[in-house]
């Protein structure tokens, strides 16, 4: 069963951690072959890629400067079309 993701809710604990704009943390795992789809939603950022012991997967870290929950929200709304992607 696929677990629904709280717009609303994730918002409101985005906007109590701190005052925007904000230095914040992406981290997204993926399909090996597919981490430049998540280096495009951050063109001006660096990842840092780290692969998984089997290979399979790679993880991606990118710290970027955001201007509201508004704006985080919707890259993770942009990363959920990546085909295979676990967002934390």
């Amino acid at each position: 069963m696929e677990k629904k993701f709280d717009k609303a809710a994730f918002k409101e604990k985005l906007e109590a951690v701190g005052q925007f704009p904000m230095l914040y943390m992406f981290k997204f795992i993926v399909p090996m072959g597919r981490e430049n789809e998540v280096g495009v939603l951050f063109p001006k950022n660096e990842m840092v890629l780290k692969p998984s012991s089997g290979g399979k997967y790679v993880s991606t870290t990118i710290q970027a400067m955001m201007d509201s929950a508004d704006q985080i929200i919707e890259i993770y709304e942009k990363a959920a079309q990546i085909e295979g992607v676990i967002s934390f």
